[in-house]
């Protein structure tokens, strides 16, 4: 989900009757509103072409939509999109017409359908990519700022500095969503097509592995946005310093989204990263961790599902290699690491965060993996997040007994102290210890989820987690 990792806040930008529109309003009163933000043209580029490059490497024959505004923009593609078609079950192009729109090669393809828009059509001025694979959902959803949206400072003469206000999710249901949103659009102009894509549709049946299927989407998502980021040419340190924590804030979001559906696919613990964050969040304060290392814990917590991506194949074999350089001394270059941890430790700001998810499965005595670390060795985030992790898994599978909240609590942490000294750090099971008391007392620790789209707030020095990044929704344990 998404809110402003520009940090610019717009009244509300969406044309009337535009997709993105439309979308807003149908989520507008749920649960789960939509939070969009603001992107550097740059990012989405680089979010589009390693979402359609994975087409191509991929064997999910998805259905493919995508906007691009005007025809030319299309043309400029068409040769890429080709190529997609081969690898995908049906693909949907609207623009505005112009000259050649329709008579390109990549236009006659059985499979490809254009669909030319008015010119006052406001979706004419999104641009969209929607993929729907057995395998993944994917989007991205956007239209570009107006001169009023750009405000005082005007419109950017530099293509490097446009930016669009929109979204870009793994999610199901929003893609769900926008997908029905642009094929009820695509109506109006060809009700044949949007009979046949909604065929299409109805005939993907997602995989049960969907969430999983994820780690190599997110591997070329972070290698393209780092890839495109090198490749410019930026002409000030003050817009490199911008551009950078942009870079950094969309590389944590592609991993938060798929921690996100990670948990939403367990239907038994759907709040595993949420409570295991606030539970962090309460040790290290206990412990009275600094600031910085309780953030670094924070976002390690709400990844550490990650470790079930091993199966996994990464895209960034070969260039993971050449970025280990750097890595803590209690993991040599010879540890194995699992795909998503191998990714974080490409960006130089995360590496510690994959440091600490990777050995979150060492044991104090020293017979964990994957480098069997023993006692002191094992970092200190990775011991907390080890036991905070069993402990909420025992909690959550106790909740459906008939036990009051205090006994469960207590039968968790008894199970937790059978394995101190062997498997959990001695003196982090008596810290554990007084937290417990404090719930079986009263103490209520607030579940805060992050808006996603916010990526920089975790690593940010001035982050305030109560009323910058998140959310109560609701007491812990309840």
């Amino acid at each position: 989900m998404s809110s402003a990792p520009l940090r610019l806040f717009l009244p509300n930008p969406m044309l009337e009757g535009s997709i993105l529109q439309k979308l807003e309003t149908a989520h507008r009163h749920t649960t789960r509103p939509i939070r969009f933000g603001v992107y550097y043209k740059n990012t989405l580029v680089a979010l589009c072409h390693a979402l359609e490059d994975h087409i191509l490497a991929d064997d999910g024959t998805p259905l493919v939509i995508t906007a691009f505004q005007q025809g030319k923009w299309y043309l400029q593609e068409a040769e890429r999109y080709a190529d997609i078609a081969q690898y995908s079950r049906h693909i949907a192009i609207m623009a505005a017409s112009e000259s050649g729109f329709a008579e390109h090669p990549t236009s006659q393809l059985p499979n490809v359908d254009l669909v030319g828009l008015d010119p006052g059509d406001p979706v004419a001025q999104e641009w969209h990519l929607i993929i729907l694979s057995p395998k993944y959902t994917a989007m991205v959803i956007c239209q570009e700022l107006s001169e009023a949206d750009y405000g005082s400072a005007g419109v950017p003469t530099s293509d490097l500095e446009r930016k669009f206000y929109g979204l870009w999710t793994f999610e199901p249901e929003l893609v769900q969503d926008t997908a029905e949103i642009a094929i009820a659009h695509i109506k109006k102009y060809n009700p044949e097509l949007a009979q046949k894509l909604t065929a299409d549709k109805e005939q993907i049946v997602p995989s049960m592995d969907r969430s999983q299927n994820l780690g190599a989407v997110v591997s070329r998502v972070v290698d393209y946005l780092q890839t495109g980021q090198d490749n410019l040419s930026i002409p000030t340190a003050p817009q490199k310093q911008t551009l950078d924590r942009n870079l950094v804030s969309n590389e944590i979001q592609a991993f938060l989204r798929m921690a996100q559906l990670m948990d939403m696919a367990d239907v038994n613990n759907p709040m595993a990263a949420a409570e295991v964050v606030v539970l962090a969040e309460a040790i290290g304060q206990l412990l009275d961790l600094p600031a910085w290392q309780i953030k670094r814990l924070r976002l390690a917590a709400l990844l550490h599902r990650i470790d079930p991506l091993q199966k996994a194949e990464s895209v960034l074999t070969d260039s993971i290699s050449t970025r280990y350089q750097e890595d803590a001394p209690s993991c040599p270059l010879t540890c194995p690491l699992v795909p998503g941890a191998q990714v974080l430790r490409t960006m130089p700001r995360l590496r510690a965060v994959a440091q600490i998810i990777t050995h979150q499965s060492e044991w104090w005595n020293g017979t964990g993996e994957p480098a069997g670390l023993a006692g002191d060795e094992i970092p200190l985030e990775s011991r907390i997040l080890a036991l905070l992790a069993d402990f909420q898994w025992r909690v959550n599978q106790l909740k459906s007994s008939n036990q009051s909240r205090e006994q469960i609590f207590t039968q968790a942490l008894d199970e937790c102290k059978q394995q101190q000294s062997n498997r959990f750090d001695p003196k982090l099971v008596d810290t554990l210890t007084l937290l417990v008391m404090g719930l079986q007392q009263g103490l209520d620790l607030p579940i805060m989820t992050p808006k996603v789209s916010a990526g920089i707030w975790i690593l940010d020095s001035q982050w305030d987690s109560h009323s910058k990044i998140s959310e109560q929704i609701g007491s812990y344990f309840t």
